[in-house]
């Protein structure tokens, strides 16, 4: 772990409930050949009405921990800017090493109605963010969602566009995994390459009904695995330097 941005030994002295979580990503990292890399992290969180049971049980918590602890093997800074969205930006904050404990449910609780499902605004907003600090280094955005997009045109037409930025889309899905609502999302995981966009710039993979029951590592394996193959396309595309 001395190629990763934030070293164990400040981890365990900021958030010491996350070092297994750290533990479990160098591991995932490791063998996706990505140790010693460096990458923005975001994290995007549903807040559609369909969401809050994943509220309340406290999986979505979960999964800001799990990305607060790879994040620290990408980005010194310590914090992952967090986005929540449903028919609009609901609101803007962050996950921090020193700040996290129930930090996502405090932060939902003050964002008042929960309403529809428009992965391009939160697109939009993500975008708007890294281009706002100069982005040029790649940016790993962890989308998290529970249902297709209620306009699915502008969300296609949005992933097609950003393929020209140095952002990949890892979309993550709770619930069943059999569901229709799902199929938009493996649609946009395969959108032609040139034809529609200029690199495979997104991937899915479904945590399904309870994934707070998905092991660590295989939600790490998962987060990661169409990141480096992107990596590689994304520099030889000159989207990289």
């Amino acid at each position: 772990m001395s190629d990763s941005a934030i070293s164990l030994t400040k981890v365990q002295a900021a958030a010491p409930g996350l070092v297994s979580l750290y533990k479990s990503a160098a591991v995932s990292l490791r063998k996706s050949d990505l140790e010693g890399v460096r990458a923005a992290v975001y994290l995007v969180l549903d807040r559609s009405g369909s969401m809050r049971p994943y509220y309340r049980d406290g999986s979505v918590q979960h999964l800001a921990e799990q990305v607060l602890g790879l994040s620290a093997h990408l980005d010194d800074d310590g914090v992952v800017p967090v986005v929540f969205f449903s028919t609009d930006i609901d609101g803007l904050s962050d996950v921090r090493l020193d700040n996290y404990e129930g930090r996502i449910e405090k932060l939902h609780q003050n964002l008042g109605h929960m309403g529809r499902t428009n992965y391009h605004r939160a697109m939009d907003e993500v975008i708007d963010h890294y281009q706002a600090f100069g982005g040029q280094d790649p940016a790993l955005v962890i989308f998290q969602t529970d249902g297709g997009p209620t306009s699915r045109l502008a969300a296609e037409r949005y992933v097609c566009k950003a393929a020209k930025l140095p952002l990949f889309w890892q979309f993550v899905g709770f619930g069943d995994p059999d569901d229709n609502e799902f199929a938009f999302l493996h649609k946009l995981d395969e959108l032609a390459v040139p034809a529609k966009r200029l690199v495979d710039n997104a991937g899915f993979f479904p945590a399904g009904r309870d994934p707070r029951s998905l092991s660590d590592t295989v939600l790490y394996d998962q987060l990661l695995d169409g990141f480096p193959r992107w990596l590689t396309d994304a520099r030889n595309a000159k989207i990289l330097l």
